[in-house]
């Protein structure tokens, strides 16, 4: 994750409730499509890899 300085309350409550606290933080979710829509509204903040 990038910094969430100059980043808007939405995009930080975002981050949150994916469990994104920390910068270098990393999270295993369950792509739903729920899910996927908040990875697409702070896509620019996060980086995304797919695990089998």
């Amino acid at each position: 994750m990038k910094s969430k300085n100059h980043s808007t309350d939405r995009q930080m409550a975002t981050l949150a409730s994916l469990g994104i606290r920390k910068i270098h933080q990393s999270v295993e979710i369950e792509l739903n499509p729920v899910y996927k829509g908040m990875l697409e509204k702070v896509l620019h903040l996060v980086k995304v890899e797919e695990i089998n």
